[in-house]
């Protein structure tokens, strides 16, 4: 019920101005957000690569319908890479792009006009050495991701996809995606779905991670572990062992400001550990969401609003 309730407010604007008016409500969003503009972003990421630690970035947005807002935020992405090039940073950066950011959403042409933005975004990466990940949304986008995601991989076949194991449908795609030099991001997702297409309760979802951890990890292809969850972190160093992996054919991800020191744990003892980094404006919306992949965090921004620590 909790988890419902934050993914509705993250959709509801009149909630979110109340948080960002609340005492304490931005502080507390800030610790999950680096930054309104890339500058900012990229200050964040040099700091987390002297811990060793490299960062996939993404640029705070989703759903838009304006052609012109969608080439905005080409248009930002752009800048940001072009920061990465004078900047000091972990090993190989990547952003983390929505296609819905992009046009996917427009009622017309959606499709091609994401692909046609997500193209400049990758010929921009691949000018500095980054990559891109694409990052996936609710079901209803499932399967245009994934067509667009293999038109890219044409020209650009570094670009990465996240699934979520919430989706009933993730096993499958897992196995098709699992291929040579394939790079997927394996979450939990932080959507509400119906039940006919995701499960429902946390062992379930639990138990559908750990099948796509065994095949992805099983596979020719480069595994990036989403989770905070240390269950989770265990089985995947255990299917590191089984199937001879070695430090750098997969690596661990977690989200800015949710344990990082176990972020800065991983690290030291030799795991590739990427940091999901978010910035932008549309912040709010972002922090309700992880709120409902962890409720536990709830206690922690109560206690922030009421002035407690």
């Amino acid at each position: 019920m909790l988890r419902t309730t934050l993914l509705a407010a993250a959709n509801r604007p009149r909630l979110r101005r109340w948080l960002e008016a609340a005492p304490g409500g931005r502080a507390v969003v800030a610790r999950f957000v680096a930054g309104p503009d890339a500058a900012a972003v990229v200050r964040v990421a040099e700091e987390l690569a002297g811990d060793r630690l490299r960062v996939t970035i993404d640029h705070l947005g989703e759903d838009i319908t304006d052609p012109s807002h969608a080439a905005r935020t080409v248009e930002e992405y752009v800048r940001l890479i072009d920061l990465f090039r004078g900047a000091n940073l972990a090993e190989r950066p990547d952003v983390s792009i929505k296609l819905s950011a992009l046009g996917q959403a427009l009622p017309t042409e959606g499709d091609e006009v994401a692909y046609r933005n997500a193209v400049e975004v990758c010929r921009a990466a691949e000018r500095v050495g980054a990559t891109v990940t694409l990052d996936m949304e609710d079901h209803t986008t499932t399967d245009s991701t994934l067509a667009i995601l293999g038109r890219l991989r044409v020209d650009f076949p570094s670009v990465g996809v996240a699934v979520q194991a919430r989706l009933r449908r993730t096993e499958a795609d897992c196995v098709r995606l699992a291929g040579t030099g394939s790079r997927v991001r394996l979450c939990k997702g932080a959507y509400a779905e119906p039940p006919e297409v995701a499960f429902q309760q946390r062992t379930e979802v639990n138990q559908s991670f750990r099948r796509c951890m065994e095949i992805l990890f099983g596979g020719p292809g480069y595994p990036m572990i989403a989770s905070h969850d240390p269950a989770v972190i265990g089985s995947a160093q255990e299917l590191v062992e089984r199937h001879g992996r070695a430090a750098g054919d997969h690596e661990f991800q977690m989200l800015y400001g949710v344990r990082p020191a176990e972020q800065r744990r991983l690290a030291a003892g030799g795991h590739t550990v990427r940091v999901y980094l978010p910035y932008g404006a549309d912040s709010t919306a972002y922090f309700l969401r992880r709120l409902a992949e962890r409720p536990a965090n709830v206690a922690f921004f109560l206690r922030a609003l009421t002035g407690r620590r």
